[in-house]
């Protein structure tokens, strides 16, 4: 099957076959009980949804937050009875237009995982919790726009922001609510919450071992309920076996010791579809590949070096060696998204041109087909994920054709939460991965100066007031404009080469029913309670 076939197949039936199996789960009684047994590519850090550095994959099916992204990337309301809009009234803006109110209405009935009822003094309590400094978060984004919230009863929230932030859905209050009742007045960095935290979802956390296995049990109190008026969640548990090398998931895939995976290598989809009981979907994913480097470097910060580096990736070798799934992209903005500008530069393939550029640019050529300059070669070590046989395939293939203009790569690869680890701190010369966004992405975590995610210690001062712009307005026209130009500054400076955009290869046993991918980083676990085993 060609590259071309499986990405027609997956625009002309997925989506449709996805929304079917949807509407059918919730419509009829399905089958109750059955342990649903998941591999993770990935060591889990924390179950804390606010400190993880990976996506929340268990965390999703324990902790709900007042919205959630469905299968087509749209914001539907979980913990609250509708989305917020302009038109509902649930925006409003201020008279001069430079700040906005939010207010939510919340589900009556919903309680904790211990039975104590959740209000909106949760919801003021996560801002709190979570913005306060003392408190070591992945991420804080959504909390320095909100000056304050009113709690005028329990089931209301009012939230005062002191700017316009359009990507109100895509932050705070949608990750997951945490409970006061258990964490006013605690460490939150030490608590035991982080490794069994206590949500309103449809499963509860039992077991955390750490670097083998999550378990999640259902929740008999569970709010929400099927249109038969089923009580959800269907399944009585998820393990989450953690298991990050590629070929111990293929071996366990084969031996039924699991039941789904939802990151599975692009080079073994051809192996999948020939295991009896299992079958193979393509997801959509608000995500792209890219490579990163390290301005501490002051080789990589030259920026003659990146521009060399981006005329010599060859996009289709790499798409070739990943099973023709993905696709090239030369923007940080996902070509789905309306704010991708399509006018983005682009570097094309050309060995010639980038061995000219370092040429002009004094990088001389040694004779072991190094370059040097001042002394110093052209030698960088390579971060890549230890033990995930797609990245490890593009590291080989990148070392190659960085070989041919003169500048070695020296693996260094590393695993889980040292990935993690060397992706925040900068300790790295380049890195290669990928981001997953929300339906509602931020790129200030990237490439801001004061990003979270900004491991790079890139600083463009300039591209930090467009963001600003980009971030902070609701008008389409201003959003549109703010973008194309934060996508041409940053193809122009380069601080990291969009290679490919991605799709979620899902594994999963044929057994489990009403299973629909979500693209964003709110994983595909978000609407586990509505999944089922069939005998």
């Amino acid at each position: 099957m060609t590259s071309i076939s499986r990405r027609g197949l997956f625009r002309a039936t997925v989506a449709g076959v996805a929304l079917a199996a949807m509407s059918a789960g919730w419509a009829n009684a399905q089958q109750m009980g059955g342990t649903l047994d998941v591999g993770l590519t990935y060591e889990i850090d924390t179950m804390n949804v606010y400190s993880t550095g990976y996506l929340g994959d268990a965390q999703a099916t324990i902790v709900e937050g007042l919205l959630a992204p469905d299968e087509n990337a749209n914001y539907v309301p979980v913990l609250a009875t509708e989305v917020p809009t302009l038109d509902n009234g649930g925006i409003v803006l201020s008279d001069d237009g430079e700040t906005m109110t939010i207010t939510y209405h919340l589900r009556e009935g919903v309680t904790w995982h211990d039975g104590e009822p959740f209000t909106s003094a949760d919801v003021a309590f996560t801002w709190e919790a979570v913005k306060n400094p003392d408190f070591i978060a992945e991420s804080k984004s959504g909390t320095e726009v909100i000056d304050s919230i009113e709690t005028p009863d329990d089931l209301t929230v009012v939230v005062h922001y002191n700017t316009v932030a359009p990507d109100f859905a895509s932050t705070l209050f949608t990750f997951g609510i945490m409970p006061k009742h258990v964490l006013e007045g605690q460490d939150l960095n030490t608590h035991e919450y982080n490794e069994l935290p206590v949500g309103t979802g449809p499963f509860m956390a039992t077991e955390f071992e750490r670097g083998q296995y999550v378990v999640a049990e259902r929740n008999p109190n569970y709010w929400r309920t099927a249109e038969d008026g089923t009580q959800l969640p269907y399944l009585d548990r998820i393990v989450f076996h953690i298991v990050p090398d590629s070929n111990t998931i293929m071996t366990q895939l084969r031996s039924g010791e699991l039941d789904l995976v939802v990151k599975t290598p692009y080079n073994q989809a051809a192996q999948i579809e020939a295991i009896d009981g299992l079958e193979l979907m393509v997801g959509p994913l608000l995500s792209w590949q890219h490579l990163d480097f390290n301005f501490r470097n002051d080789f990589l910060a030259d920026h003659a070096v990146r521009e060399a580096f981006a005329h010599a990736v060859d996009r289709e070798v790499l798409i070739r060696a990943q099973g023709g799934f993905p696709e090239p992209i030369k923007s940080i903005v996902v070509p789905v998204f309306s704010l991708y500008d399509d006018t983005t530069p682009s570097y094309e393939y050309d060995v010639e041109l980038a061995n000219q550029i370092l040429d002009e640019a004094g990088y001389e050529m040694g004779d072991d087909g190094i370059r040097t300059k001042d002394g110093e070669r052209l030698s960088f070590d390579f971060v890549v994920t230890a033990g995930n046989a797609d990245d490890e395939n593009v590291q080989q293939i990148l070392m190659a054709q960085m070989e041919a203009i003169g500048v070695e790569l020296v693996p260094d690869n590393r695993a889980g939460v040292a990935y993690r680890e060397a992706r925040y701190s900068g300790d790295y010369d380049l890195i290669y991965g990928r981001w997953i966004t929300s339906a509602d992405p931020v790129y200030s975590v990237f490439y801001g100066t004061d990003g979270a995610n900004n491991g790079q210690g890139y600083s463009n001062p300039e591209l930090d007031e467009v963001l600003a712009t980009l971030e902070g307005s609701l008008d389409p026209q201003v959003r549109q404009e703010a973008s194309s130009e934060m996508q041409h500054m940053i193809a122009e400076d380069i601080p990291s080469i969009p290679l490919t955009t991605n799709v979620a290869l899902i594994t999963k046993t044929t057994a489990l029913k009403n299973f629909v991918p979500n693209p964003t980083n709110m994983t595909n676990f978000v609407n586990s309670a509505a999944w089922y085993l069939e005998e």
